[in-house]
């Protein structure tokens, strides 16, 4: 059976109608398709948040390089720097940043992640949600009802695009991964709806036309970086929706935006390692070293 809901404007309508939260209604869709019991529903999300957490306690903790040597301690430079000197934007901030390169580091050791949407961008999600919810007693129940959030707005951007950054650049990546951090986070929040659909709306308008360009074909350089600074972004999203800062391009026409401007860019800048950053002086070097 085809998903009831396809758009957020559907799911903004239904919402509104039966007085529920995204997550209440995501369910509800969910099991109406009679595959899965409410239950089952809530303890997949409860095993993707345990191996979130895993993968960050796990991350932290090391400095094993990746196999091509040129990641695996950024995560450690980072906390040491904290250590001695407090973020400007505070704890909680200093948490995300830290949490996003610890699991980013663990999928390139092989480690177990979340592909939230995909693997590349795994430590975008777990460490927004993770953090805040750490710092802000937000019980495991709330942490579920975030996550199956922030999957339904993955979802509903997938029901129009794909979310590989082979098709749409790393906007289909990482910049929905941010989207689906900014929902989790701005539904932890106590967000109304229309809050939480507006963060979405705004992460994704304003990483619209980010390129794919992996240095030497690895999912390393600039991947790695850019979940900390995706997982920031995904923070000013929430904090603007929840000051109640509108989007003047609705959500759904902002998805078709995104579709369109991963069509019109260049196979170059789409996974393919032949454009952008990877065909620097220093990528190619890179490269063939590793070649070696």
């Amino acid at each position: 059976m085809d998903n009831v809901i396809t758009t957020f404007r559907q799911l903004y309508v239904i919402c509104k109608q039966k007085n529920q939260q995204i997550f209440e209604t995501a369910i509800e869709n969910e099991v109406a398709q009679g595959e899965y019991t409410e239950y089952q529903i809530r303890m997949q999300a409860k095993k993707s948040l345990d191996a979130m957490k895993s993968a960050i306690n796990s991350g932290l903790k090391s400095t094993e390089p990746s196999p091509s040597k040129l990641s695996g301690d950024d995560c450690f430079k980072l906390q040491k720097r904290f250590e001695k000197f407090d973020s400007i934007l505070g704890t909680t901030a200093q948490k995300i940043m830290t949490y996003a390169l610890a699991t980013s580091e663990q999928n390139l050791r092989m480690g177990t992640i979340v592909a939230c949407p995909t693997a590349g961008s795994c430590g975008i999600v777990p460490s927004v949600l993770i953090a805040f919810a750490q710092d802000n007693n937000i019980s495991e129940n709330e942490q579920i009802n975030a996550l199956i959030t922030a999957g339904e707005v993955g979802r509903l951007v997938a029901n129009k695009m794909s979310l590989a950054g082979a098709v749409g650049g790393c906007q289909a990546e990482c910049g929905v991964a941010s989207a689906m951090a900014s929902a989790a986070l701005t539904q932890m929040r106590g967000g109304s709806v229309k809050q939480v659909i507006n963060a979405v709306a705004l992460a994704l308008k304003n990483i619209l036309g980010l390129t794919c360009d992996p240095v030497c074909g690895l999912v390393e350089i600039p991947c790695v970086k850019r979940n900390p600074f995706l997982a920031i972004h995904a923070v000013t999203a929430s904090e603007l929706a929840m000051a109640d800062i509108i989007s003047k391009i609705p959500i759904d026409e902002i998805i078709d935006a995104m579709e369109q401007t991963g069509k019109l860019m260049s196979p170059l800048l789409k996974e393919s390692s032949q454009g952008g950053l990877a065909k620097t002086k220093t990528a190619i070097a890179l490269e063939k070293n590793i070649l070696k």
